[in-house]
C-alpha cells in the first residue's frame, strides 16, 4: 500500500510517497530558507504564498520519483496541525482537492505525531525493538514536548494505537527557537542552530555557567527564555559589536559560510559561550528525559524533531546510553529529523488500517494537541 503525504505546517513544502509504512519511495522538500533568512525568522504571510507556489510541483515530483501516479495510492495524508494556520491551509486544501478528484480517502495527521513516526519508521528494522511504555522527546523550532507513548510490549506489535500522554512542554521558547535566537543575536544568521552545533566543539562547554528556571507546578516543563536572556546579558557586558558586525558582513558576502570562515570570525571567548549554551540546553533536555523515564518505568527514548539532528545532542545521548544507563535512545536519520512529508505518510498507515478517515470539512488547526 502506498500513501502520499503532504506537509506544509511552517516554512517547508514537502511531499512523499511511503510504501507499507516504512519504505520511503520519495521525499521532496522545497525550503523557504532564502525567503525568510533576511528577516531572521519565518514570516507567516510569506510562508503561505511560497507554499501556494510550491505545492503542485512538489507533489508532482514526489509522485514521479516514486514512479507512481494517483491511481496507485491507497490514501492521501496531510498535516492538519499544529503549525501556522495559513501554511496548513495550503496543504489541507490541496490534499482535499486531490482526494475529491480521484476518490481517495483523506487522512489527517498531527505534525508532532509525524515527528515521532519519523523515528519509528527508521527503527522498524532494528534488532533492538522499541519497548513500551516509551518516552518521546519532540524538540524543534516550534515544539519542545515530552510524551509517554503508552502501552506494554514491543512497539511494532502494538503500534498504531495512537496513545500518547503529555508529560511536559515548554512554557515559552522551544529549544530550537532558543538556538536560532541566540545565533541571530551573535550574528550567525537564520537558521542559526546548525551553526552553533558546528562551532560548539571548538569551545569549552563549562566556561560559562548558566542556570535554568525551576518550574513551579510540573517539574517536567521546560523554559528556555531565561537562558536566551542570560546570553543577551553576557553579550551586553562585553564589547562584541565589531565581532558581530564582522560575522554579519561575512554572511552578506557568503550566504552559506564554510566552517573555517566562521571560525576565523569567532574568538575563543564566543566559542566558549556557544559551547556552554549548547551544553546547557542538551543537559536540560536529557535531564527531563531521565526524570520522566524513571517516573513511568520506560527504557526506550524516541528523540524527534529538528533539534534531534543536533550532533551534540546525539553524542550526549550515546554517552548516556554507554554509561550504564538503562535508557536506549532512538533517532531517525537526519534527513527525516526536520520537517518532511515521509513522516506524515508513515503516521497515516495505522489510521488507514483502522479506517480512520477525515471528511472534506477538515480544518487546519494551528494549536492541534496530540492526545490519547
Amino acid at each position: 500500500m502506498k500513501i502520499l503525504g503532504i506537509e506544509s505546517s511552517c516554512d517547508e513544502t514537502a511531499a512523499a510517497v511511503v510504501e507499507d509504512g516504512v519504505r520511503v519511495l520519495s521525499s521532496v522538500v522545497a525550503s523557504q530558507l532564502d525567503t525568510h533568512s533576511k528577516y531572521g525568522g519565518v514570516v507567516p504571510e510569506l510562508a503561505s504564498r511560497e507554499h501556494l507556489r510550491a505545492i503542485v510541483p512538489v507533489v508532482r515530483q514526489a509522485l514521479d520519483e516514486a514512479h507512481s501516479n494517483l491511481a496507485d495510492l491507497s490514501a492521501i495524508a496531510v498535516t492538519a496541525g499544529p503549525g501556522l494556520v495559513g501554511s496548513l491551509l495550503v496543504g489541507v486544501t490541496y490534499a482535499k482537492a486531490l482526494c475529491f478528484s480521484v476518490g481517495l480517502p483523506l487522512i489527517a495527521v498531527n505534525h508532532v505525531e509525524g515527528h515521532i513516526y519519523s523515528v519509528l519508521m527508521d527503527t522498524a528494522a532494528e534488532s533492538d525493538p522499541i519497548l513500551l511504555p516509551a518516552i518521546a522527546l519532540v524538540a524543534s523550532g516550534g515544539h519542545t514536548h515530552l510524551y509517554e507513548v503508552c502501552g506494554q510490549g514491543r512497539y511494532d506489535e502494538v503500534c498504531g494505537q495512537g496513545r500518547y500522554r503529555l508529560l511536559g512542554h515548554t512554557r515559552d521558547d522551544a529549544a530550537g527557537e532558543a538556538f536560532d535566537k541566540v545565533a541571530k543575536l551573535l550574528g550567525f544568521g537564520y537558521p542559526g542552530g546548525p551553526v552553533i552545533d558546528r562551532l560548539a566543539p571548538f569551545g569549552d562547554p563549562r566556561a560559562v555557567r548558566f542556570t535554568l528556571a525551576r518550574m513551579k507546578g510540573n517539574p517536567l516543563d521546560f523554559s528556555f527564555s531565561g537562558l536566551k536572556t542570560a546570553v543577551l546579558r553576557w553579550v551586553q557586558q562585553r564589547d562584541l559589536d565589531e565581532e558581530i558586525a564582522a560575522r554579519r558582513a561575512l554572511l552578506a558576502r557568503e550566504p552559506s559560510p564554510r566552517l573555517e570562515q566562521w571560525l576565523a570570525q569567532t574568538p575563543r571567548l564566543t566559542l566558549d559561550l556557544l559551547a556552554s549554551f549548547q551544553h546547557t540546553v542538551i543537559q536540560e533536555l536529557l535531564g527531563h528525559v531521565k526524570r520522566s523515564a524513571a517516573e513511568i518505568g520506560a527504557s526506550a527514548v524516541i528523540v524527534a524533531g529538528g533539534v534531534a539532528a543536533n550532533e551534540g545532542l546525539r553524542r550526549a545521548a550515546v554517552l548516556e546510553q554507554n554509561s550504564g544507563s538503562p535508557l536506549t535512545f532512538h533517532f531517525s536519520r537526519r534527513a527525516l529529523s526536520t520537517d518532511n512529508a515521509a513522516m506524515i505518510a508513515a503516521a497515516a498507515f495505522p489510521k488507514l488500517e483502522r479506517g480512520e478517515f477525515a471528511g472534506f470539512d477538515l480544518k487546519a488547526q494551528a494549536a492541534l494537541a496530540l492526545t490519547c
